[in-house]
């Protein structure tokens, strides 16, 4: 090999090498399965709903509306309903008419009360897949989550369509432009959920339908690198230390 050609070589094996060590956290994996959300009604949270301009309102009431019913996906926690507490968010949409509508379903703080507005959940790690169990009844209706980024921009992320028979799983792998790491420390920048959205297509039916929901999951990747003094760049161990200095002043 040319001494040209040997120098060239280095020079990209080191570059590699300090692109990895610049970058090491989203380079390395350790993932992890969480649960966002069981819908079995014991989590921090309740889920409202929300529909677009022709959602129906009459004197029985308006929709749409949700529960949280006895019901699951035998393909994930068998037949056998003896002993068993699990639930999932049934969603009961109702419009006047045909065409683009849609049902947000978002949750909001479970001790908030009637008037409790929309919060959002958190993320674990660095988000590799999404993952929900949805029951559809042949409907060309389609699912939509969404995301904010640490920077306040919210990301729609296309889960899946809805028109197929029964419970099936919808899973998704996460768009890796969106941004959930930073060059500065702290390195991560996590996600938070805002909501699901169900859009219906133009000539479904829509007068009457129910959707339901259950075990919204996500892959994350939970990997953070270990180095001297990497309590400082934890957010409330800073605070912590702050308010523990102010306390003795």
């Amino acid at each position: 090999m040319k001494e040209g050609s040997f120098k060239a070589v280095c020079l990209v094996l080191l570059a590699i090498i300090a692109v990895g060590a610049a970058f090491g956290d989203d380079i390395t994996i350790n993932s992890a399965s969480v649960v966002v959300e069981s819908f079995d009604g014991d989590s921090p949270y309740v889920w409202k709903v929300m529909g677009s301009k022709f959602a129906t309102k009459t004197d029985d009431g308006e929709w749409p509306q949700t529960a949280v019913i006895a019901a699951w996906p035998q393909a994930l926690f068998g037949i056998n309903r003896e002993g068993k507490e699990l639930k999932s968010l049934g969603v009961w949409g109702k419009f006047d008419r045909q065409g683009f509508n849609w049902i947000d379903i978002y949750p909001v703080a479970a001790d908030g009360g009637d008037d409790a507005e929309p919060v959002e959940i958190d993320m674990t790690g660095r988000v590799q897949y999404i993952d929900i169990w949805a029951w559809g009844s042949n409907l060309d209706f389609s699912l939509e989550a969404y995301f904010r980024d640490y920077r306040g921009v919210v990301h729609i992320i296309p889960v899946g369509n809805l028109n197929y028979q029964g419970w099936k799983n919808l899973q998704v792998r996460f768009p890796a432009q969106i941004p959930q790491s930073k060059r500065v420390l702290p390195r991560l920048a996590a996600l938070s959920f805002v909501k699901f959205r169900v859009w219906t297509a133009p000539l479904e039916p829509v007068a009457d339908f129910r959707i339901y929901f259950d075990q919204f999951k996500i892959l994350t990747d939970t990997f953070e690198t270990l180095f001297d003094g990497d309590e400082l760049a934890l957010p409330d161990r800073v605070q912590e230390l702050w308010n523990a200095n102010n306390s003795n002043n």
